[in-house]
Parts: C-alpha cells; sequence; structure tokens
C-alpha cells in the first residue's frame, strides 16, 4: 500500500524524487521486519487478553512422564497474532500486483483459515484431540500443493518463465539437475505437504518453533534478493527469477513477526500459537522454497523440522505398524530429549543452537556451488 502510494507521488511530483528510497527492496525490508515485530508488541497483550478472557485456552494432550499441567490454561491461537502481522507488513511494504506476493498471500491466507477451524474445534470441544483429523488437515494442504502447482506450470500465471518452472535444482550443484516436466507438479505437492506437516511437529515447547522458523525465512529472503538481482544472481550463477526480489520484504516481514511473538511464547509462555500459526508458518515456507526454486535447501536450513519429522515417521510407520514397539520413548524428537532428563529450556536453546548453525550452512551454498 505504501509502496504503491509512494511510487504513484514519486512519479507524478518531481520533487518528491527523495521518495524513491521506498523502491529500494533493502529499505522496504527493513521496514517490513520492524512492522512485523512493531504490530506484535502494541497488540500483543491485547490479544492475548482477549484470548484468556473468552476461553481459548490450551487443553493438553497427557504425555505419561511429561507433565504439561502447569501450561493448562496457557491462551491457545496465538497464530492469529503472527498472521496479522505479517499481513501488515506485506500489505504495508509489498508490490501487491507482484505474482510471488500474489501466490503467498494465496498460500498466508489458506493455511491460516484451516489451521482457525482445527483450533475453533479444540476450543469447542475443550479437547486438543477434537479438532480436524490428520487426513483432513493433508488433504487440505495437498489441495493447496496441486492448485499451487498447476499455477506454477502453467505459462500466463506461473510467476516464473515456462523454460525453467519444472527444473529441479540442489544446493552445491550451479545447473539444474532435472527437468520434471509435469512430474513437478506432484513434487510441489509433496513439498508443500513435507514442511507444513514439519514445522507443525515442532511446536511442542515454549519458543521451540519459532527461532528456526526466523533464521529458515531469513536465509530465503537472501536467496530472494539474490535470485531476483540480474547482477548478483549472474556473478553467483543462480538463475536470475525476475521479481522474485520481493520475497525479500516478505521474508523480512515474516521476520519481525516471528521475533515480535517470540517475545510472549518465550519461556514461560503467555500464549501458543496453535495450528492457526504452526500450519501459515509451515505453509508459507513450503511456499517460499518452491516460488524460489530451492525446495531442497530446506533440507539444510530448516534441518530440525526434518529431524522432527522424520522421528515421527520412524515412530509410527516403522516402530508401532511394522515392528509392534516404540523405537523413541516419545516422538516428535523434543519429547524424547526432555524423557531422558533435559530441561525444557535447555532443549529449547539446543535446538536454536543447531538451527543457527543449519541457517549458515544453508548461506554457505550462496557461494559453495
Amino acid at each position: 500500500m505504501i509502496y504503491h502510494l509512494v511510487t504513484y507521488l514519486f512519479d507524478t511530483v518531481d520533487a518528491l524524487s527523495f521518495l524513491r528510497l521506498f523502491q529500494y527492496l533493502s529499505f522496504r525490508a527493513i521496514c517490513a521486519a520492524l512492522t512485523g515485530f512493531g504490530v506484535t508488541l502494541l497488540f500483543g497483550q491485547r490479544i492475548i487478553r482477549l484470548l484468556y478472557v473468552n476461553h481459548v485456552r490450551d487443553n493438553p494432550r497427557s504425555h505419561g512422564a511429561l507433565s504439561s499441567a502447569s501450561k493448562a490454561g496457557t491462551p491457545l491461537m496465538g497464530g492469529l497474532l503472527i498472521v496479522a502481522a505479517i499481513f501488515a507488513s506485506v500489505l504495508l511494504w509489498s508490490d501487491l500486483f507482484n505474482r510471488f506476493t500474489l501466490v503467498f498471500l494465496c498460500a498466508l491466507v489458506w493455511f491460516s483459515l484451516f489451521g482457525f477451524i482445527d483450533d475453533y474445534r479444540k476450543i469447542r470441544h475443550r479437547d486438543s484431540d477434537r479438532g480436524l483429523s490428520q487426513a483432513t488437515k493433508l488433504f487440505f494442504q495437498a489441495v493447496f500443493g496441486f492448485g499451487f502447482g498447476l499455477v506454477f506450470l502453467l505459462p500466463g500465471l506461473s510467476p516464473v518463465s515456462a523454460e525453467i518452472a519444472s527444473e529441479l535444482y540442489l544446493p552445491f550443484v550451479k545447473d539444474p539437475v532435472l527437468d520434471l516436466g509435469w512430474w513437478y507438479l506432484p513434487f510441489i505437492a509433496f513439498v508443500i505437504v513435507a514442511i507444513a506437516n514439519a514445522v507443525n511437529f515442532a511446536d511442542g515447547l515454549d519458543g521451540l518453533s519459532i527461532v528456526p522458523v526466523s533464521f529458515t525465512v531469513v536465509v530465503y529472503g537472501v536467496f530472494a534478493y539474490v535470485i531476483g538481482n540480474a547482477i548478483y544472481s549472474g556473478y553467483l550463477q543462480f538463475t536470475f527469477l525476475p521479481g522474485s526480489g520481493e520475497l525479500t520484504v516478505i521474508c523480512a516481514g515474516v521476520f519481525g513477526a516471528c521475533m515480535g511473538f517470540l517475545w510472549y511464547n518465550a519461556y514461560p509462555a503467555q500464549v501458543f500459537m496453535g495450528d492457526v500459526g504452526a500450519l501459515p508458518l509451515g505453509g508459507i515456507v513450503g511456499t517460499l522454497a518452491v516460488l524460489l526454486k530451492q525446495e531442497f535447501l530446506f533440507v539444510i536450513t530448516g534441518g530440525i523440522f526434518v529431524a522432527m519429522a522424520f522421528s515421527v515417521l520412524v515412530q509410527e510407520k516403522i516402530g508401532i505398524k511394522w515392528l509392534g514397539r516404540r523405537i523413541f520413548y516419545m516422538a516428535p524428537l523434543h519429547h524424547a530429549f526432555q524423557y531422558r532428563g533435559l530441561a525444557e529450556t535447555k532443549v529449547v536453546i539446543r535446538f536454536w543452537i543447531i538451527a543457527g548453525i543449519l541457517a549458515i550452512i544453508g548461506l554457505s551454498t550462496l557461494k559453495i556451488r
């Protein structure tokens, strides 16, 4: 909104040439990050109080030896604060006619909607097991994945050129390794579903998921800045994607919103994000990965989430279903560490440290190619 207003004034009033500052991605990214952070701080306490007064509170599952009784009654659906902050930063500082921006907003709306429905059902029935079933969640995620895939691959609708839309890229490799053609469609759906669930699995301890998400979007924001710039992408030997630089502003807004939410979500949490926060965060990270054609980069930068999802897969599919016994005492992985006697804060901070190291390794792929 501000971007379009300033562009109009800059083009029509010569005396306002100083407003060209607002056309720089770097400046708008800083403004977006500050907006995302500022919105969460400005409205955070009010929303938390509103959720508490209206009995929008958590009813945690029993984890056996790991008691969650102390967390009972903590306001839920704090993810609404994250979503609102991201919307504010994107609407104010992004180019709303950019196709990358439009796809991102569609992803944010879609995942926020059924994440809200899931949390609403849990609150209504006062039971954490009465939300949307896992099959229903997978269905909604897959629907978006296939719809997004069609848009991404169809010439005229795709934000990228048809020549490279279906090409597959790997970290540390300069050139595309494979052209999947229309097989890229189910691949996109798989990436969206996998990343959305991986981030959702990590949302189990105070502040655990929000910091790794922040690191991940920062890495993707740097990649967007490089890939969306003809000079930098040419120097670092990336395929140039015109318009993708706008995702730098979006990633900055997401980072600011995440940092603002951490203000309230750090141990002991004043509010939980719920699925209305975890699902959109996972969905938009998956969308960013596809838009920038850096899907496998998530395996590195989002390694924490990959480990969480892998532990659940091994536990449920291999351990319980095939072997008839548990491989871990609990899954996802963070609960297994808790069971071994590590304090919640120590588990969370160590995961943050690992996530930071993985983010640095992810950034190194910019040059090591």
